[in-house]
């Protein structure tokens, strides 16, 4: 593990908490038979739900696919690299964003009357979509961490045919998908060697 230098403001979190979110997490490839129940998944969500999204609009829409015929169907839409990872995985999460998500304003904003106006229209369509997509992006990443702080761990995963699982999941086409992210516990002995990271002065910049 990467030493981190825990020398931010008074009540940073631990380093072995940073471990688990993150110097110590690791990508799960494979899964034991452990199961995942669903007063975990509830759990789940109701930390994701505080992270922040532009105006709490709280675009993302998190489907748990668990059952054996659910996994199935979404097998089909999975390139073949994905396909048993995702079948031994207790739950893989479809992180979708909702086409209307901003419909839901007067409740999620209460103080912004004008959100959906400002949001709504044919016009403001492609532009709606990047908001959602932007947001969702930013929930997912908010249930990665979540999960690894619950002591789950993750795969998620491009390599997918979206129109088909859109199709499959959501035929009314109101919930649009942005990955997917098996969940579960890892088999430690399948995991890949750490790979390197960008160093600091090549991602960073400072002015």
């Amino acid at each position: 593990m990467a030493e981190v230098m825990n020398a931010a403001a008074p009540g940073a979190l631990a380093d072995h908490v940073l471990e688990r979110l993150f110097t110590g997490a690791r990508t799960a490839n494979r899964f034991v038979g452990r199961p995942v129940p669903d007063r975990l998944l509830r759990e789940l969500y109701e930390l994701v739900k505080f992270g922040p999204t532009a105006s709490n609009l709280c675009p993302a829409r998190f489907t748990f696919v668990r059952g054996h015929e659910a996994k199935e169907r979404l097998l089909r839409a999975l390139d073949p690299g994905n396909v048993e990872r995702t079948r031994e995985a207790p739950v893989t999460v479809i992180v979708g964003w909702a086409e209307d998500f901003h419909l839901r304003g007067p409740e999620l904003f209460p103080g912004r009357p004008d959100l959906v106006a400002v949001h709504a229209g044919d016009e403001r369509k492609e532009a709606r979509r990047e908001v959602a997509f932007r947001n969702s992006s930013l929930q997912g990443a908010y249930m990665i961490l979540a999960a690894r702080a619950l002591g789950l761990d993750c795969g998620p995963m491009s390599g997918f045919d979206p129109e088909v699982i859109e199709r499959d999941f959501f035929p009314d086409r109101k919930t649009r998908v942005n990955f997917l992210c098996n969940l579960g516990y890892a088999d430690r002995a399948a995991q890949f060697p750490r790979l390197p990271r960008l160093p600091f002065d090549e991602a960073c910049t400072l002015l």
